[in-house]
Parts: C-alpha cells; sequence; structure tokens
C-alpha cells in the first residue's frame, strides 16, 4: 500500500473513532474535551470534524459543542430498516421473555464487537437494561462465547457483560449451520442458580431454533 493509501485509511479509521466518541451519555462535546478524548492533535481533530459537517455526520452548535449531525438520521433509518426483523422473530423474543421473566437479546458480531440488533424487556422490576444498538467485546458475556465459536450449543456466562448480572445464549443459524447471531436471556445473577439456569438454557435453545427456522430476514442472511 502507497504511503499516501495509508495516510487516507488511517483519516478514515480516525474519523470513524471520532464519531465512535459520541454516545447516549455523552451527546455533546466541547472541542478541548474531544481532542483529548480522541487523542489527536487540535488542528487535526478540527480538520476531521470540518468534514464530518460537510457531510451532516456532526454539527457544531451555537455555544460552540459539537454534536451528532441531521446526516445521521437518514443512516439510523436505514439501519433501523435494514435490521428490522420479521414479526415471527419478534414473537418468539415476546414469547421467551415472557416465558422465562427475563430481558431477551439477539445479538450479532459486527469485526470484533457484539451488536443488540433486538430486544424485549423482561417483566420484572429489577431486570437488566440494554439498548439496541449496544456493543461488547467479543467473547464477553454468554453472546460473546456463542459469535466466538467457543460455544457449540447453550453457553452460560456469570458476572459479564457487568458485575452481577448472568446470561444463557444459544446460537441462531442459517439453512446451512453456519451461526447467524446470539439469542441470549440476561438477568440478576441472584435468579440464576442452578436449576434456573437449565431450565433457562433449555428455552433459549428450543427459541433459537424456532428463529433459526424463519429466518432473521435481514442482511445478515
Amino acid at each position: 500500500m502507497h504511503a499516501e493509501d495509508e495516510g487516507a485509511v488511517r483519516s478514515v479509521l480516525r474519523t470513524f473513532d471520532l464519531l465512535a466518541l459520541f454516545t447516549e451519555r455523552t451527546r455533546t462535546w466541547a472541542v478541548k474535551d474531544l481532542t483529548a478524548a480522541s487523542g489527536l492533535a487540535k488542528t487535526t481533530l478540527l480538520r476531521l470534524v470540518a468534514t464530518c459537517e460537510q457531510r451532516g455526520l456532526l454539527w457544531t452548535r451555537p455555544d460552540g459543542r459539537i454534536t451528532v449531525g441531521p446526516g445521521m438520521l437518514r443512516w439510523a433509518q436505514l439501519a433501523n430498516t435494514a435490521w428490522q426483523l420479521p414479526e415471527p422473530v419478534r414473537q418468539v423474543l415476546r414469547d421467551l421473555a415472557r416465558e422465562c421473566r427475563e430481558t431477551v437479546n439477539i445479538y450479532v458480531r459486527s469485526t470484533s464487537v457484539l451488536v443488540c440488533v433486538a430486544q424485549e424487556e423482561g417483566p420484572q422490576a429489577i431486570r437488566h437494561v440494554g439498548r439496541v444498538g449496544d456493543e461488547l467485546p467479543l467473547g464477553r458475556g454468554a453472546a460473546g462465547q456463542v459469535l466466538a465459536g467457543v460455544a457449540e450449543g447453550a453457553a452460560v456466562c456469570h458476572g459479564e457483560p457487568e458485575t452481577g448480572a448472568s446470561s444463557v445464549a444459544a446460537p441462531v443459524r442459517d439453512g446451512d449451520g453456519r451461526v447467524l447471531a446470539a439469542l441470549t436471556i440476561t438477568g440478576p445473577s441472584s435468579r440464576f442458580g442452578g436449576a434456573e439456569v437449565a431450565a433457562l438454557s433449555e428455552a433459549v435453545v428450543h427459541a433459537s431454533g424456532r428463529i433459526s427456522r424463519i429466518g432473521l430476514g435481514t442482511r445478515a442472511e
């Protein structure tokens, strides 16, 4: 790869890393704080911000703070449409959450992370709470074990990705047997004793089989 090409790739990666700093918890940044968080020189940061503003990905507010731009709305809508699961699959999630009384998620692998593409919250007051779009490191939690290829059947994990949380997961496969996603049940570890885990594992394997037969109906397939 030529030096010019390497520089272009580096700029793209820096831009993606910059955009990743904007989260639900940190929706706006002051320039000095964004510079420190990104590890970039201020001149480099301002150049990347200006480029992103030209494409509507970032926006500088009148008070000088930087936030996501209106161009993100198009990408968000596109992603929501592309990853909208079929209603029969959503029904399986609702049935499983009602049966197990815990939160149910579907995760897919995106390079080195897991991304939640669907969730059905459990009915109990104390429950696992996450968001569609949340990311987890590959290999973490029961879903991470499934998508990293560590577990063939049901995977069980305690204390990951959060202390006090436990999860069981099973693979969702395509017609050729390839793993597309991980169906996961997550809740407080106090409700994931030996007998409970056995029952939850049986339930998640059964539900993942149903989803595998239905198909995810997304570009993951």
